[in-house]
């Protein structure tokens, strides 16, 4: 796989090295269960190929940024959250509380989202 980092946890979920609760794959993302979840659902989405942060997103990754949002909507309606309600949020840099540095998405779901939400 082009794209992969040897030390990043995503990177070995991606590749099927590292165990994940996947809700959701394709050749482009992958979705799956938070294990520190901060919702009762809590699903992060990734992109196949490494990206630190959307810091480092390229015009030629609008495709992959747009799909990422799609299936959050799709995986949103898949788990039951749709129609009540839930948040999308891509945290980018240690301030922004970015922990591991492969660009993720977070939906979160299932409990009233308070705004504003730091």
């Amino acid at each position: 796989m082009s794209g992969y980092e040897l030390d990043c946890v995503f990177c070995h979920i991606a590749t099927g090295d590292h165990p994940a609760e996947i809700l959701y794959q394709d050749d482009q993302v992958i979705a799956f269960k938070d294990i520190n979840p901060q919702a009762p659902w809590h699903i992060l989405i990734i992109p196949r190929e490494h990206m630190d942060s959307l810091n480092d997103a390229a015009a030629q990754d609008e495709a992959v940024l747009g799909h990422m949002l799609r299936i959050a909507s799709k995986v949103a309606n898949q788990v039951g959250i749709a129609e009540e309600g839930y948040r999308v949020v891509i945290n980018t840099g240690p301030r922004a509380g970015q922990s591991v540095f492969h660009l993720h998405l977070h939906l979160l779901g299932g409990r009233p989202l308070r705004w504003p939400p730091g």
